[in-house]
């Protein structure tokens, strides 16, 4: 047992060597190099943008969703769980965010992981969510999300019209932040 938990030991502590404790390194076959989040209000350069992967779903209501209807509008897809204290914070600021640009070509989808499909529900409710939420309870879509860290949660990642990753943010986004980057996007036409 004790040679076991000391392989296991070397293994994250040579896993955390090859990276730096403030960065992330995926590769996702050269296509696209995720090194570190967004910085607060920044966007991706369009000629470094990949595409996001196709996904679909359950939404917590039951119904079937697909990625296809983000099509032609600015998305922001919000990976996150009713045990995460942050999300409690977030997702409130994020309720007031999608309200005013609803009607300006953005959509909102939150992706809800690794959570009991009642305790999702109650949340939403609780903080009265009108935009709709994936229920992802093994975390498949963010999964599909692996060149990005969307399994880190709260996660943020925003889309271009194009459906291509124009941000990405791996902790809590201010509501300024959001605006910001929404903005820029929304000016690319």
């Amino acid at each position: 047992m004790r040679k076991l938990l000391a392989a296991a030991v070397a293994a994250l502590a040579l896993a955390g060597c090859s990276t730096g404790a403030d960065q992330v390194d995926v590769n996702n076959g050269g296509e696209f190099r995720f090194v570190a989040g967004t910085p607060a209000g920044e966007v991706i350069a369009v000629d470094e943008r990949a595409s996001a992967p196709e996904f679909s779903g359950t939404l917590l209501d039951g119904g079937d969703w697909s990625s296809d209807e983000l099509s032609g509008d600015v998305a922001v897809l919000n990976f996150w769980g009713s045990w995460c204290p942050p999300c409690r914070v977030e997702t409130p600021e994020f309720q007031e965010v999608y309200e005013e640009v609803a009607d300006q070509g953005v959509q909102f989808l939150g992706l809800n992981v690794k959570d009991q499909q009642q305790l999702a529900q109650a949340f939403v409710d609780n903080k009265g969510v009108t935009f709709p939420s994936l229920f992802d309870p093994a975390g498949e879509v963010a999964l599909a999300f692996r060149d990005y860290p969307a399994t880190a949660i709260p996660s943020t990642i925003v889309l271009d019209r194009d459906g291509r990753v124009a941000a990405v943010f791996t902790a809590t986004v201010t509501q300024a932040d959001l605006r910001s980057t929404l903005d820029r996007l929304l000016e690319e036409g």
